[in-house]
């Protein structure tokens, strides 16, 4: 399980990354403090998702705020794209679900 949860992470913050700079490329529909916030966390999120593989101290708040960070910010886009409440509902019950799977495995 904990495998699983550290795979999710680290494609998600690798998501966010390569959806910023896609995004960039193909011309910014965003800030770029906002593209470059979704990188810069993204880029966090993968960091962490090895600390949280390894049961580092620490690694799993660390992943927790990589995570809340990325939502704050698909809340901001959201109002720009017009995309509505579901994809929020749908990336929050991503991020807690890859957060219980991570702590349950972490367990004793």
């Amino acid at each position: 399980m904990l495998t699983l949860a550290t795979l999710g992470m680290f494609a998600y913050g690798a998501y966010s990354v390569v959806w910023a700079l896609v995004d960039v490329i193909r011309g910014a529909r965003l800030e770029l403090w906002a593209e470059a916030g979704l990188m810069i966390f993204g880029v966090l999120l993968a960091l962490s998702a090895a600390f949280v593989r390894v049961r580092l101290p620490g690694g799993l708040a660390f992943a927790i705020g990589a995570l809340l960070g990325l939502q704050a910010l698909a809340v901001h886009n959201a109002v720009h794209l017009a995309t509505g409440t579901g994809p929020q509902i749908a990336r929050a019950a991503l991020a807690a679900a890859l957060v219980a799977l991570a702590a349950w495995a972490k367990s004793p």
